[in-house]
């Protein structure tokens, strides 16, 4: 899968409540920081994701996916039911196939 194709279907795993795709593409020693929490590792995000989030039902729509030399940069909106919750930009690092390390940006 190319890393385009990777940061998609990250958004897509996540809006379809996939959690096995999830795992499938998130390495084991994945980490995610963000304004609001830090991730730790694969496991933490992906309990917080099923358990935990607080808008279980909101959606990703993308406005642009760029990837170069095992980097992504994704820009876009948080939805739901519509409304935009919040604007994002993602900046991936992908190891060995997988995603390794996400730092987002929110406003």
């Amino acid at each position: 899968m190319d890393s385009a194709a990777l940061a998609r279907r990250y958004y897509a795993a996540l809006d379809e409540h996939d959690y096995d795709a999830l795992e499938d593409i998130l390495s084991p020693t994945f980490v995610q920081h963000r304004p609001d929490r830090t991730f730790e590792n694969r496991d933490e995000f992906i309990e917080f994701m099923r358990e935990k989030r607080p808008n279980p039902d909101t959606s990703h729509e993308l406005e642009s996916v760029i990837a170069e030399d095992g980097q992504i940069a994704a820009r876009g909106c948080v939805t739901e039911e519509g409304t935009i919750l919040f604007e994002f930009a993602d900046i991936f690092e992908i190891k060995d196939g997988r995603i390794d390390r996400l730092e987002t940006y929110s406003r």
